[in-house]
């Protein structure tokens, strides 16, 4: 059968079935890409800076849609509510995030026996290395602009030492503070006081900015295009298969030429069948 593969056609042919196998796979693959893209872009809108007091209420529930929002509150900072979260990454490097209990002017309050005059929200105002690096955070009033994140869960089994906490939880962190707060934290990028931004992104010094930028929706994957991908995998196949029955198809036919130009063919005695057989067993 290798000799009737061999022929200057079926060569060609051969060629030919491999490069429309190779679209077929450059399909599959772009099929394949296609069904695990985000259907829905980053938003926009989630970079314009919208007022906190109007974006959120203390009290509630986080609803997703405000989740990675900029907002912006003016305020101030409680020197003595702060604690370090253990555990977190910067370039590859393990430290702490420094977290601040900030109190929001003109926000709504909370009502209840157990709540606070004033309404607080926790601020991740950087990360450091050395937790004695934490510093304090701005004094007097200060106009934070930041990233709406929220809460973390508490980590389970675990009982942080004073000044720590093991993950930003609001639930935890009213424990710590006996303050009603937002139901969720910002990360700052911005700390505005007398005129000056005292940020971590704009003060040079040991306290690291977080710079969380807004979060890619999750991937879904679309079965449609997956399929598709299958399919073009099984037309890529079928295509070589084409090629070698077409070939096959060929060698029969050069073997029936074969035995018909074959002069000793014809002369061959053909089997006797049963009743010839019969017959010649009869005394």
């Amino acid at each position: 059968m290798w000799k009737t593969a061999l022929k200057p056609r079926w060569i060609a042919g051969m060629v030919f079935a491999i490069v429309v196998s190779g679209v077929f796979v450059l399909l599959s693959q772009w099929q394949f890409g296609r069904s695990t893209q985000p259907e829905v872009a980053v938003n926009p809108a989630t970079e314009e800076v919208r007022v906190l007091t109007e974006t959120l209420e203390p009290g509630a529930y986080f609803p997703g849609s405000v989740s990675d929002q900029m907002v912006s509150a003016d305020g101030t900072y409680d020197p003595a509510k702060q604690v370090l979260v253990p555990g977190r990454l910067k370039n590859g490097e393990n430290g702490y995030w420094v977290v601040s209990a900030f109190a929001v002017t003109g926000a709504p309050l909370v009502t209840g026996v157990a709540a606070s005059p004033e309404t607080w929200i926790p601020v991740a105002r950087g990360w450091v290395a050395d937790p004695d690096d934490a510093g304090a955070p701005p004094s007097g009033m200060v106009n934070l602009t930041g990233r709406l994140l929220p809460s973390e869960s508490p980590m389970p089994s675990i009982a942080p030492e004073p000044g720590r906490a093991s993950a930003v939880s609001v639930a935890e962190l009213i424990n710590y503070w006996d303050v009603s707060m937002y139901p969720g934290f910002v990360a700052a990028a911005s700390e505005l006081a007398a005129g000056s931004d005292l940020s971590a992104a704009a003060v040079d010094g040991a306290l690291k900015p977080l710079e969380i930028g807004p979060q890619p929706p999750a991937q879904q994957v679309n079965w449609l295009n997956l399929f598709y991908s299958l399919e073009w995998v099984v037309f890529a196949g079928f295509a070589l298969f084409i090629w070698w029955r077409l070939v096959k198809d060929d060698y029969r036919r050069d073997l029936e030429e074969e035995l018909d130009d074959d002069p000793h063919h014809d002369a061959l005695p053909t089997p006797a069948t049963s009743e010839q057989l019969q017959q010649k067993v009869k005394p």
